[in-house]
């Protein structure tokens, strides 16, 4: 493609980013309310509050809301880089900053042989279908890293495995990046993992040396109940109709079941993870095809497997799913496409349950469920999409068998004449 063709193909998302991203920034701002609940007040109460505890060289050890690695600090205490604009104000500033930087990443993509710009135009959509949230937590920032590094991919495994070390060691979840690296035949997969292993090593080293309380956080989560926007918490909204006497409370910095039986729905959770593990660990062992958009698609499925069998299952969190399709969408030989759609629509259902809808979902009224059934429902459907998808286009293919020999014809007598 030639530069004009190139600036004519990168005019329409970029625009549509623009003033897609010009609404989120003015609902942030509140220039214009947002309907619902308030999503800007964890930046502004929470986010600058654990500031004023960080820059001081601690962490909010007596804070059991902080449930985050310790390399989250640098996003807590990222605003500090803009001090002409108030805490608030430069997180977002911030945020969009990441927002273009994956557009740019996923432009540039886009236009190399075998890529294509549908993976642009999956973030340029995605982002903004789940409203102000996205601009109003840390987890766009977090997804820019991890997008860098799928990008990265098998070009340069140092450094895909030094951005997934380090976006572990900000939100944990990176660390599924690669778990579609191949191993076999050479050493980029092994490369990316050493490095990743090394750089969140560190990281975590050099925080626990220089901070109090880096790893504190592995304790704040052993009495969390259920979060009321999980996919087992459908049992209990639905239980709440049939005499079920537990609460719906803030706790540990979310909105929580706490109750009889919650214990056994959380555990019920916590198999099915391990269930994807296991999962995955089987793929991994019969894997035998790995293409170049493979350790992409891997890494989609991985998040979307671990997200969906969570005890929480928080809006913000399907950014992460937008960021991991649009990566497989850049490759035009990728499987991603169903499982993408089914995000996306995930995406807009999400929005409306939550800020718009979440008094219904914490009354467990029928149109918050319904809602939840959708949303979760959705990205159920797109694990086990993308799982068969996975399993597909890299399983080894079965040997046909071979045709029996035809059976030797018996000699025969010579004909006497």
């Amino acid at each position: 493609m030639d530069r004009t063709g190139a600036r004519s193909a990168l005019a329409l998302p970029s625009a549509v980013w623009a003033a897609t991203r010009l609404m989120l920034l003015l609902f942030v701002l509140k220039v214009f309310v947002f309907p619902g609940a308030d999503v800007t007040s964890d930046v502004s109460v929470i986010y600058q509050g654990w500031y004023e505890v960080l820059r001081h060289g601690t962490f909010p050890l007596d804070d059991v809301t902080w449930q985050y690695p310790p390399a989250a600090a640098l996003a807590v205490l990222s605003p500090g880089l803009l001090p002409f604009l108030d805490y608030s104000t430069a997180f977002f500033v911030l945020v969009l900053l990441a927002d273009l930087a994956v557009l740019v990443l996923l432009l540039r993509t886009g236009l190399r042989p075998g890529r294509t710009l549908r993976g642009a135009w999956v973030w340029v959509a995605g982002v903004p279908l789940l409203g102000p949230t996205v601009y109003a937590r840390y987890d766009l920032m977090v997804t820019a890293v991890a997008v860098a590094a799928l990008l990265a991919g098998a070009r340069r495994p140092r450094l895909a495995g030094a951005l997934a070390g380090l976006g572990a060691m900000v939100k944990v979840w990176p660390a599924l990046l690669l778990v579609g690296a191949s191993v076999r035949g050479g050493t980029p997969g092994r490369r990316a993992w050493v490095t990743a292993a090394v750089t969140a090593g560190v990281v975590g080293a050099l925080f626990a040396v220089a901070m109090p309380g880096a790893f504190a956080f592995l304790t704040f989560q052993r009495d969390r109940g259920t979060e009321v926007e999980s996919l087992g918490a459908l049992v209990l909204h639905v239980a709440r109709h049939h005499g079920w006497h537990g609460e719906v409370l803030l706790n540990y910095g979310s909105i929580e079941f706490l109750g009889p039986q919650v214990k056994a729905v959380s555990a019920a959770a916590l198999l099915l993870s391990a269930g994807a593990f296991g999962w995955l660990l089987l793929w991994r062992l019969r894997a035998a095809r790995f293409r170049s958009h493979t350790l992409a698609d891997a890494a989609f499925t991985a998040v979307l497997m671990f997200t969906v069998t969570s005890r929480v299952i928080s809006p913000q969190y399907l950014v992460w799913l937008v960021g991991m399709a649009a990566v497989c969408l850049c490759f035009r030989a990728g499987r991603m496409t169903p499982p993408t759609v089914l995000v996306l629509l995930a995406a807009f259902v999400t929005v409306l349950e939550f800020p718009v809808g979440f008094s219904h979902v914490v009354v467990s009224d029928w149109y918050g469920i319904t809602l939840l059934f959708l949303r979760n429902g959705l990205l159920l459907a797109a694990a086990l999409t993308a799982a068969r998808r996975l399993w597909r286009s890299t399983a080894a293919a079965v040997p046909a068998a071979a045709p029996p020999a035809p059976a030797a014809r018996p000699a025969q007598a010579p004909v006497r004449s």
